[in-house]
């Protein structure tokens, strides 16, 4: 009789188990395929069949975009790709999905942070694009306005500082990255706990997908925004004018 109880339970438990993770994993899917929908291929085919992939740095992200296609075009990259960390994030945790459900006993706090996750690993990763995307900086920061809107500012400035000084503007997306986990490990912990491991685990995917960077600037091959910096050489002044 006990043996049976026992058996009982552990069929029980084990559908419990699959419950959950039938919905950490479905919404976990659905912000990743958000995610994969580039904006700066969406933008190029609406001008046409631009791939920018092809490109300058043949990166699809905004700074690329505009590189290559002027303003407009990178305001519209920026648009969609912050835009889907935001859908990623704010909608999909809280979408009542057909035979899944909702599972009480799965942390709502976790299962947005996995979501928001997910949305950034798909602009790095597109399904749809032979799994070659941005960097994911700017559907990060879409996923902070989510999160936590009042880190945003910080992080710009921070990655606005950054470019001003160094002219890189990989440089500055990674210091802003790394600038968030620093900032809440010294303000908000340890009530904020799960940010700031979301944060850590951002940070260092942001320098992982920035390794190509790290590698052209110890080459002294990566392009370098000097017309933005505060302090410039007059060799860098000259060179400027000269182009």
């Amino acid at each position: 009789m006990r043996a049976h109880a026992h058996e009982i339970f552990r069929q029980f438990e084990s559908r419990e188990t699959v419950k959950l993770m039938l919905e950490l994993g479905s919404k976990f899917l659905i912000s990743y395929l958000i995610g994969s929908l580039m904006g700066s291929l969406i933008m190029g085919q609406l001008k046409g069949g631009v791939d920018i992939r092809t490109m300058g740095s043949r990166n699809a992200g905004a700074t690329n975009a505009l590189r290559t296609q002027g303003l407009a075009f990178a305001v519209g990259v920026m648009l969609i790709d912050v835009g889907k960390g935001v859908i990623g994030t704010a909608i999909v945790p809280g979408l009542e999905l057909p035979f899944v459900g909702t599972d009480p006993e799965i942390s709502r706090t976790w299962l947005t942070l996995c979501c928001a996750a997910a949305a950034v690993m798909g602009h790095v990763w597109p399904i749809y694009h032979r799994f070659r995307g941005g960097k994911g900086a700017a559907t990060m920061v879409g996923t902070l306005l989510v999160l936590e809107p009042v880190l945003v500012l910080p992080v710009i400035l921070v990655w606005a500082w950054v470019l001003t000084l160094a002219g890189f503007v990989g440089l500055a997306t990674m210091a802003a990255a790394v600038a968030l986990p620093a900032w809440l490990a010294a303000t908000r912990l340890p009530e904020d706990q799960p940010l700031f491991i979301y944060s850590v685990a951002m940070a260092m995917f942001i320098i992982y997908c920035h390794r190509s960077n790290i590698q052209r600037m110890r080459d002294g091959t990566e392009h370098r925004h000097t017309k933005l910096m505060i302090f410039r050489s007059r060799r860098q002044s000259v060179s400027d004018d000269e182009t």
